[in-house]
């Protein structure tokens, strides 16, 4: 395998990693018509949004050891046959119990896919072009996250049909990428420079959970409890407080992720230039000012605006996170460092629904997204004080 940007196996991997995640989103925007279809409370809901990253938090870490010992590619072959198999569950579900079984097929596609893929990728290139290669590959991803409520305002508002022809609907693409694969043969075993030969990493002297390690999986952990959140109950909160239509709230959840196809190839180059913590700082902090101005302002217009601008400056940090963890891994033991890498997320995505449920119950919809602000700037000070990140 080459290291060249936009080769055959970055572009494969970029797109696997779309297909991974059109199902992110698509279950907690279908909240409005969930909740009425099925009679839910806002506590249930916060269970269907609690339970499938439940799932991954308990495949993570062996998720990162198969991917280290048998490889990427069967791992990610394997992944993508899950996910399409909870793909068409999901489009003939008849009750929440089904459908929360769909959703959690759907999340164990990336619990495999992920250590695969970011080993796959960061192996692949050398220091000088992972940053970028990392920002290509997380477009990729991004433009899934994005296109799945997207396909919910195009399926349900254009062409009126139901919420479980999307989940039909992307049962081909699965197919596609599935055979995608197939070409490739073989794959990097260690870390490969820019400038050839190869990168040595010793992983037995150089201990995976590192002090720098374990403070920057705090900060991923605190920066996920605000995003899992606030991404669980936006759709509710468009609908109930910003009195916007289903598939329009959608577009606009879709929006604000659709903006990081752009950024995040961007943030990956631009990050080359100032260091990954430092661009960091600078992005997260414009990202979470104008999260937390677009609740205070009353127009939707404004909202929209604020709330795109918190989506670009997020995504501009993408390639920046992953390359940190990079940096702060053994290249023989990163499939299994990716899988700490999502850990938080994983675990932070099955409690904070629950969290922000309670917190709406009590103080009403709109107080999830105040204390998610204040906990993101929490992250931030982690970060700047918590985190080391070693230099070249």
């Amino acid at each position: 395998m080459g290291g060249r940007l936009f080769s055959y196996g970055l572009l494969v991997m970029a797109g696997t990693h779309l297909l991974t995640h059109v199902f992110t989103r698509v279950h907690t925007a279908l909240f409005p018509v969930l909740q009425d279809e099925f009679s839910l409370s806002l506590f249930q809901l916060g269970l269907i949004a609690a339970i499938p990253p439940l799932c991954q938090t308990l495949l993570a870490i062996p998720a990162g050891l198969v991917s280290d010992r048998i490889g990427s590619r069967r791992l990610i072959l394997a992944s993508m046959v899950i996910s399409a198999a909870g793909a068409l569950l999901a489009s003939q579900a008849s009750s929440p119990v089904v459908l929360i079984v769909a959703v959690s097929l759907a999340y164990i596609n990336t619990t495999l896919y992920h250590p695969a893929a970011y080993s796959f990728v960061t192996r692949l290139f050398g220091s000088k072009d992972r940053l970028r290669a990392l920002g290509i590959h997380g477009s990729g991803g991004i433009l899934g996250v994005a296109l799945g409520p997207i396909s919910i305002s195009l399926i349900m508002g254009v062409l009126a049909l139901g919420w479980r022809q999307v989940y039909l609907f992307w049962c081909i693409p699965f197919l596609l990428g599935i055979v995608a694969m197939l070409p490739i043969k073989s794959e990097p075993e260690d870390d490969v420079p820019a400038g050839g030969g190869e990168e040595k990493t010793n992983g037995t002297a150089m201990s995976l959970l590192s002090a720098g390690l374990v403070m920057f999986l705090v900060f991923i952990g605190i920066r996920m409890i605000a995003t899992s959140m606030s991404e669980s109950f936006m759709a509710l909160y468009l609908v109930d407080d910003r009195g916007l239509s289903t598939s329009l709230a959608s577009l606009i959840i879709g929006l604000n992720t659709l903006v990081g196809v752009l950024a995040a190839p961007l943030g990956g180059f631009w990050a080359v230039r100032f260091g990954e913590k430092r661009w960091l700082l600078m992005v997260y902090a414009l990202a979470y000012a104008c999260f937390g101005l677009a609740f205070v302002v009353p127009s939707n217009t404004a909202f929209v605006i604020l709330y795109l601008g918190y989506g670009f400056f997020s995504f501009l940090g993408m390639a920046a996170n992953s390359a940190i963890m990079a940096k702060l891994s053994p290249g023989r033991q990163r499939g299994l460092a990716f899988a700490l890498f999502f850990l938080p997320g994983s675990i932070m995505g099955a409690v904070a629904p629950l969290m922000a449920a309670s917190i709406a119950e009590a103080f009403g919809l709109v107080s999830i997204f105040f204390v998610s602000t204040a906990t993101f700037f929490l992250a931030l000070v982690v970060l700047k004080f918590g985190v080391r990140v070693p230099r070249g």
